[in-house]
């Protein structure tokens, strides 16, 4: 432990040297180094959080600088994870910090999860947060929550010394919002919420204050005003064997999108965008339709029971619902695209695949 370094938090009564051993000896999982995650990174790392794990599989974009500050200009094109352990270790040489490369998903979740002590979520997915609340349930670890949307950002920490889980507040998955590419952001607004998770963090480890638990923090950006909401524990945890079988029976109606797109010149593929038609980005594919998810029951008729069906959304959330629309009418050969449109425009701008 280097005392100068940390001498101003530990003069805290409150922290102390056993406070800082504390932070030492602890691990904390961070899953995503968007907007969110690189807000929470520098301050676990400068506080002295003994080993940092980095979940990213994307790549540095030009339109990630206006609120992913920690990447500069010259990183666009390099591993997100890669790059924010890089800044992490320039900024603190003495703790630890592991980059994970590779997709979050139900197959590596688990093991992951078990490695560490609490979990932060720094994504702007829906089916991801979800897939973080159940592994979270299953391995007995606390989820620190945020999203931002628009002017209004939330906080929370779930599964908290068994307190109330993401799925007590968002009990459905079908619930769809937008994320930072289709509604828009400021930068500073990830940079709060993103400190407010870092701080929730802190106070578990240091066991210091009150954790955000059965707490939703809503907070406005525009007017500084914040509430904070109680949330109702419901009979919600899953179990390894029920999460197994729940991951088992999602994988099967997914397809990825570089599969998917490697029979876009295969007749009897027809891809269905189920966004509104306001919706970015827009896509022109080949043997493509769209469908509005609220209209797909109504147009139903219009579909050959024996077409194969790759369905797309934004993200990959509301097309899993889609295709269960699908299946539930005898159109079983429907997937959805993991990804959404939003991996489909990725492979199409990196040149991957000739979607006309």
């Amino acid at each position: 432990m280097e005392i100068i370094r940390y001498n101003r938090q530990m003069i805290l009564p409150e922290i102390g040297a056993m406070g800082q051993q504390k932070l030492q000896d602890a691990k904390v999982l961070i899953i995503g180094v968007g907007g969110l995650g690189v807000a929470v990174l520098p301050y676990l790392t400068a506080a002295g959080v003994g080993e940092i794990g980095i979940v990213d599989d994307d790549t540095i974009e030009l339109t990630n600088l206006q609120r992913q500050v920690i990447y500069k200009n010259n990183s666009i094109g390099k591993s997100k994870a890669l790059e924010a352990k890089e800044m992490a270790l320039a900024l603190n040489p003495l703790i630890k910090i592991n980059a994970i490369t590779e997709k979050l998903n139900s197959k590596n979740v688990i093991s992951l999860f078990e490695k560490y002590d609490i979990i932060v979520d720094g994504t702007d997915n829906l089916k991801t947060k979800c897939l973080i609340n159940d592994a979270c349930s299953v391995t007995n670890k606390p989820f620190v929550y945020g999203s931002v949307y628009k002017f209004e950002g939330q906080v929370s920490v779930f599964n908290y010394k068994n307190g109330p889980t993401y799925s007590c507040l968002f009990p459905e998955e079908s619930i769809t919002v937008g994320n930072c590419n289709e509604a828009g952001v400021l930068g500073v607004s990830v940079g709060i919420i993103g400190m407010f998770q870092a701080n929730e963090v802190l106070k578990m480890i240091l066991g210091i204050g009150e954790v955000l638990s059965g707490k939703l923090l809503v907070y406005n950006f525009l007017n500084n005003e914040q509430h904070k909401f109680d949330i109702l524990k419901s009979d919600s945890t899953i179990h390894k064997a029920s999460f197994d079988y729940k991951y088992s029976e999602v994988e099967s109606i997914e397809i990825e999108a570089s599969k998917a797109l490697k029979q876009i010149n295969n007749p009897e593929v027809v891809f269905i965008d189920i966004r509104n038609e306001d919706e970015y980005p827009k896509l022109k594919i080949k043997n493509s339709i769209q469908i509005p998810l609220n209209q797909l029951e109504f147009e139903l008729h219009k579909l050959n029971t024996e077409t194969t069906f790759f369905v797309f959304c934004q993200s990959g959330v509301r097309s899993k619902n889609a295709v269960e629309i699908l299946i539930n009418n005898n159109y079983n050969n429907a997937k959805s695209v993991v990804g959404g449109a939003n991996a489909i425009e990725k492979m199409i701008n990196n040149e991957s695949v000739s979607v006309f």
